[in-house]
């Protein structure tokens, strides 16, 4: 897996380095959003409720926001921007739903989601800047332990094994980064370092051996019934399966609109 290597400043360059204020809240919003639909032991029961109300009572500031963050996208990309914006969220999204760091990402994330409809109104930018990072802790934790099981596996590989792989990268780009430059035509911010690991200097890659292409079936032994002669019976692989796409948990949940900010209910954020 790709770990996000620390830049110069001490900021690890993870897709929440080097943030808008905008972007700030919107990776907030995103995060309460992928806990709401990962989150599923009993006692974080409360976070889809709690993401739902967020979303009409902070509805006005949640849209004033949306728009600031498209206004920057479509400044530093043109008419791409929204490719731009896509290809980023996509990545946001993604970090958020690390499988290693869910268990404590939930936690934190079921905490914020009862702070954050308890703070006054239009200060939502300004919690999102201190609660954002405690929700980035927990990715920071794990990369930390990860970063220190790759030291304690390659001092036992040096004497015990072959040499490893690494994995840390460096880093996401932040497309609105001011530090970036903008290729013209620009729209896959997939293609940045993150998306692939690298070599670090003095270490050595173990090859992969990839068997060469061939149409011929691969036998599988099926349990039951067999054939006379004894031998496997062979099938063929499946070259197709289900696709999965992420959702949004819907806004404007009946019953959670008691408390709604004022002005919020015409004007409500994109999901």
């Amino acid at each position: 897996m790709t770990i996000p290597m620390m830049a110069a400043t001490g900021v690890r360059q993870t897709v929440n380095a080097n943030l808008t204020p905008a972007q700030t809240t919107w990776n907030l919003r995103s995060a309460l959003n992928v806990a709401a639909l990962n989150c599923l032991d009993p006692k974080h029961a409360s976070l889809v409720d709690n993401y739902g109300a967020f979303l009409k009572r902070k509805a006005r500031q949640l849209s004033a926001t949306n728009r600031a963050l498209q206004s920057e996208f479509r400044q530093a990309y043109g008419v791409t921007y929204r490719d731009v914006q896509d290809s980023y969220m996509t990545q946001v999204y993604n970090y958020f739903a690390l499988p290693p760091a869910k268990a404590d990402f939930c936690e934190v994330s079921h905490a914020i989601s009862q702070e954050v409809l308890t703070i006054e109104p239009n200060t939502l930018e300004t919690y999102a800047a201190s609660a954002l990072p405690r929700i980035e802790a927990v990715f920071e934790d794990f990369f930390r332990a990860y970063e220190q099981y790759r030291v304690d596996l390659a001092a036992w590989d040096s004497q015990y094994g072959p040499p490893t792989v690494t994995t840390t990268v460096q880093g996401y780009v932040n497309p609105l980064d001011p530090n970036v430059e903008v290729e013209p035509g620009q729209t896959v911010v997939g293609a940045m370092p993150a998306t692939a690991p690298v070599s670090a200097p003095g270490e050595t890659q173990a090859p992969v051996d990839l068997p060469p292409a061939s149409e011929e079936q691969v036998p599988i032994v099926i349990a039951g019934d067999a054939p006379a002669d004894g031998s496997a019976a062979p099938v063929t692989l499946p070259t197709e399966g289900p696709i999965f796409q992420s959702g949004e948990v819907v806004q404007g949940q009946q019953g959670i609109g008691e408390d709604i900010e004022p002005d919020a209910a015409d004007d409500t954020p994109v999901p």
